[in-house]
C-alpha cells in the first residue's frame, strides 16, 4: 500500500519522530495537534477553549493540505489534561463537528507534552 506523508506549513512542525499526517488507502491519519500556533511557536494565548480551537485550526490545516476537511473524519481521541475541561471540549467540538458526529474517545492524560491542556489526533476517510 502506498503511503503518502502530509505536512502543512500552516500547522506547527512535529515536536518528536513523526509526520503531521499520513495518508494510506483512502484514509488519512493525523498525529496528534497541540494548541500550538504555527506562526509564533507558542500555545494559543487563553484558556482551554482557546487551546481547543487552536488544537482544530491545526488540524483543519493538515486535513487541508491532503484534500480533506472535518466532514471526513470519522474518529477522533481527546486528551485532556483535565477532565473538568470536558464540557468546553463538548462547547467547541460542536463549532467544528456537526451530527452525525465521528466516533471519539476522549480522557485525561497524566501529562501531555509541553504541558499541553489538550492534544486531539483524527482519523479521516474519503
Amino acid at each position: 500500500m502506498e503511503r503518502k506523508i502530509i505536512s502543512s506549513p500552516l500547522a506547527p512542525k512535529a515536536v518528536g519522530t513523526y509526520s503531521q499526517a499520513v495518508v494510506a488507502g483512502g484514509t488519512i491519519y493525523v498525529s496528534g495537534q497541540l494548541p500550538i500556533d504555527a506562526s509564533t511557536g507558542e500555545f494559543a494565548p487563553g484558556g482551554v477553549r482557546e487551546q481547543l480551537h487552536q488544537v482544530f485550526k491545526n488540524l483543519g490545516y493538515i486535513l487541508q493540505e491532503a484534500g480533506y476537511s472535518f466532514k471526513d473524519v470519522v474518529k477522533t481521541t481527546v486528551y485532556l489534561a483535565d477532565i473538568a475541561d470536558f464540557a468546553a471540549l463538548n462547547e467547541v467540538y460542536a463549532l467544528y463537528f456537526s451530527e452525525p458526529y465521528p466516533a471519539r474517545v476522549a480522557f485525561q492524560a497524566a501529562a501531555l507534552p509541553k504541558n499541553a491542556r489538550v492534544e486531539i489526533d483524527v482519523i479521516a476517510v474519503k
